[in-house]
C-alpha cells in the first residue's frame, strides 16, 4: 500500500492543527511521549516535530509533507514545495507576526536607532537579512527561549518576536517599534514526492480538505421561508457565495430560501431579514466548503 510521510508541528500549533485534521476529515490521535500520533488513513504516517524544523526534513525527503510556518521556510531559505497557505494560529485565524520591541523607557524609537545595537531572536536569518536591507549595522544573536526576558533585563537592546495578540509583549512592559513580517501556516512537500503522482494526488486531496474546513469557519448557512410578494426584498438583502438556492413550498405561496453568509455579519443581517419579511430563519455552521 501507498504511504504518505505527513509531518505534524508539535508546541503552540499542535492542538490547532490536530483539530482542524479532524474537521477535515481526519482523526488523529496523539500519544504521550510519542512522536508517532496514530491517525485513521492507512495511507498516512504521522510525525510530529518542531515547526522550526519541518521545512529542512521535507526538503531532505524525510518527510514527503508537513506542516510550518512561512517563517521558518524564510529562515531555513527552504527550497520545500509550498502546496497552500493555511491562515490558523493556536488563538485566531490570522497571520502572526514578528515585531520588533524595545523597553518600555527607551530611547529607541525607530529602526534606524538600532544602529550598532545587540538583538536576540529566534528568526536570526530574515532578522539579517532585513536590516542588511536596510543598511542598519546590528549585532544578532540567537535565542534559545525567553526572549522578551533579555531586553527587560538589558542584555540586549531589542528583539525580534513573534506575536498574535501582544499580550506577552505588552507584560513585559515592552514597545514595538517595527513590524518585520507577517507568518502564517504553510502546507509544503518534498519535490520529489510531488513528482510521484500518487503522492501529489494526496497532498493535494488534503490541501483541499484543510482549505475547505478552514473557509467553512468563516461562514454559516441561512435557511428562511419568505412569501412570494417579499422575495425580491429578501434577496435584495442577501450577499452569497453564489446566487442563493429558492425552491417553492408545497401548495403554498411561499418559498424557501437558502443561502450561505459571512458569520461576523449575522447578528445585523437576521434582524433586517425578518423586516424584510423572512420567517423561521435557521441559521446553521458548516463543516467545510470547497
Amino acid at each position: 500500500m501507498n504511504e504518505l510521510k505527513l509531518g505534524l508541528p508539535k508546541g503552540s500549533l499542535e492542538k490547532a492543527t490536530i483539530e482542524l485534521f479532524e474537521k477535515a476529515g481526519w482523526l488523529i490521535k496523539p500519544k504521550s511521549r510519542n512522536y508517532f500520533p496514530e491517525i485513521d488513513d492507512p495511507e498516512l504516517a504521522c510525525s510530529i516535530c518542531r515547526p522550526q524544523e519541518m521545512s529542512r526534513y521535507v526538503e531532505s525527503g524525510m518527510l514527503d509533507a508537513g506542516i510550518t510556518g512561512k517563517d521558518w521556510t524564510m529562515e531555513n531559505q527552504s527550497e520545500a514545495i509550498l502546496v497552500s497557505d493555511l491562515v490558523y494560529s493556536k488563538v485566531s485565524r490570522k497571520p502572526t507576526r514578528w515585531v520588533i520591541a524595545v523597553k518600555g523607557d527607551s530611547d529607541i524609537t525607530c529602526i534606524e536607532d538600532l544602529e550598532g545595537k545587540k538583538i536576540s531572536t529566534e528568526l536570526v536569518n530574515v532578522s539579517k537579512t532585513f536590516f542588511a536591507e536596510n543598511n542598519i549595522n546590528v549585532d544578532i544573536e540567537f535565542s534559545w527561549g525567553a526572549t522578551e526576558a533579555k531586553v527587560v533585563s538589558g542584555l540586549v537592546d531589542a528583539i525580534v518576536e513573534v506575536t498574535e495578540t501582544e499580550s506577552t509583549i505588552r507584560a513585559h512592559g515592552l514597545r514595538i517599534i517595527h513590524e518585520l513580517m507577517e507568518s502564517n501556516t504553510q502546507f509544503i512537500a518534498n519535490k520529489e514526492a510531488w513528482e510521484d503522482p500518487w503522492k501529489r494526488e494526496k497532498i493535494k486531496n488534503i490541501a483541499l480538505m484543510l482549505q475547505g474546513s478552514l473557509k467553512a469557519e468563516r461562514i454559516v448557512g441561512l435557511k428562511m421561508n419568505v412569501a412570494e410578494d417579499k422575495l425580491d426584498t429578501v434577496i435584495d438583502l442577501l450577499p452569497s457565495l453564489n446566487a442563493p438556492t429558492v425552491a417553492s413550498l408545497y401548495n403554498k405561496n411561499w418559498f424557501s430560501v437558502e443561502t450561505v453568509v459571512s458569520s461576523d455579519i449575522v447578528r445585523e443581517l437576521i434582524p433586517e431579514l425578518t423586516k424584510g419579511g423572512a420567517e423561521g430563519i435557521i441559521e446553521y455552521h458548516l463543516s467545510k466548503v470547497i
